[in-house]
């Protein structure tokens, strides 16, 4: 007799964990709709096209090359915001070398999590989850949603504190607004789209796959709450200090994603979609400033 292949489920009977879990993202969603009801829905957008992302990954399957090329885009679109974006914002309240400590701090601290905690990105970090991660997923799970979390909980920051930089009339406020609006959606697909396809990979049921991406990808709504109850209140200084402080966290992302061995699998494809992310930051951010 066939005995039926076992998949983890999430919310399964006798398990509170499912049930707790979707009380979470129950409580988050709720959250993002407040946001969008009070006219901050790119943060409910970047949670929402997450949540996409994860859904596909468990259902489509995971191709390679795709990935790749969008992960490559999604690098491209936080390389070109910090570089368009963020440091001319940057620099013109900051001296260099508070703006060089700035991006450092950023950089660094995405570092240190990667290297202590684990991969602060799955999707930068795809290339790196063979088969092998997959069948010790149980061991490394709570590392790797402790890591997405503060990613995610980042990403919900730096669209505060482009908003804020936008309310403040600050000078370019609003091109950095919409450019880190637009590269934090765009690197949130394949964000999702890689961790749902690790999670569905490790042998979890599709819903279970879905309920986890949601609940790690829901702490980008928690950066946005903190972001929008902080930053109103802390002098121009500071402010252009913690969106220097957040390129420096996209600039770790956009090298970690297109540097080691993802640059070997798919050389040329990589680099082309990386440059069109960066082109279309480009593009659209010097559009918003001549307007």
């Amino acid at each position: 007799m066939r005995r039926p292949t076992q998949r983890l489920e999430a919310g399964a009977p006798g398990s509170s964990r499912g049930g707790g879990t979707l009380a979470w993202v129950v409580v988050f969603l709720l959250s993002g709709f407040l946001l969008t009801c009070l006219g901050y829905g790119c943060f409910f957008l970047a949670f929402a096209l997450a949540v996409i992302g994860g859904v596909l990954g468990s259902s489509l399957g995971k191709s390679h090359r795709r990935l790749c090329a969008l992960i490559s885009l999604g690098a491209g679109t936080l390389f070109g915001v910090t570089v368009f974006g963020i440091l001319p914002e940057s620099f013109e309240s900051l001296r260099w070398w508070g703006l060089l400590l700035a991006l450092s701090s950023g950089y660094v601290a995405f570092v240190l999590i990667t290297k202590y905690v684990y991969h602060v990105c799955p999707a930068c970090a795809a290339s790196h989850f063979d088969e092998a991660t997959r069948h010790r997923f149980s061991d490394i799970a709570t590392a790797m949603m402790v890591a997405l979390a503060i990613h995610c909980t980042a990403d919900g920051l730096a669209l505060a504190a482009g908003h804020e930089a936008h309310e403040a009339s600050l000078a370019g406020g609003r091109a950095l607004d919409f450019a880190l609006v637009l590269a934090v959606c765009v690197h949130k697909v394949p964000e999702g789209l890689a961790l749902g396809a690790l999670l569905f990979g490790a042998g979890l049921s599709r819903r279970g796959t879905v309920l986890r991406v949601a609940l790690v990808e829901s702490t980008t709504l928690l950066g946005g709450f903190l972001g929008l109850l902080a930053l109103p209140h802390i002098p121009e200084f500071w402010l252009d200090a913690v969106v220097a402080h957040v390129g420096g966290g996209f600039l770790f992302l956009a090298v970690h994603a297109v540097g080691g061995e993802i640059l070997h699998h798919h050389k040329a494809l990589v680099l082309a979609s990386f440059a069109a992310g960066v082109a279309l930051i480009g593009t659209v951010t010097l559009l918003l400033r001549l307007l």
